[in-house]
């Protein structure tokens, strides 16, 4: 198989710490997939990074913020944040959120 194929129960969690735990899905140099699951009450900080980001939510609800404009989102909902802009959400009910990066986060990865 030419792609990469993304067996869930195979990619390890990592726990960001604070409510927050993380799994990358699937990545290539160009487009990154990255489950991301909250305890309600938990927070992804005000952070900024240098690529496109859009993000679905699978379950769920979360206040999130993009620069200085806030919206809540829940299942079904997705938002689009270009790069280099402040945004951070805060989980208002306990979910997980399906994070799309272009190019892929090498961070995510060690690299």
């Amino acid at each position: 198989m030419k792609g990469h194929v993304a067996i869930r129960a195979e990619k390890p969690i990592q726990n960001l710490g604070g409510g927050v735990c993380r799994r990358v899905l699937s990545y290539s140099e160009e487009l990154m997939t990255v489950e991301v699951v909250f305890e309600a009450g938990a927070e992804g900080a005000l952070h900024t990074h240098p690529h496109t980001q859009c993000t679905y939510v699978l379950s769920g609800r979360f206040q999130y913020t993009v620069e200085d404009e806030s919206v809540d989102l829940g299942p079904g909902d997705s938002i689009v944040v270009p790069p280099n802009l402040p945004h951070g959400t805060k989980c208002l009910e306990a979910g997980t959120l399906l994070d799309i990066f272009t190019p892929m986060r090498k961070d995510f990865i060690g690299e």
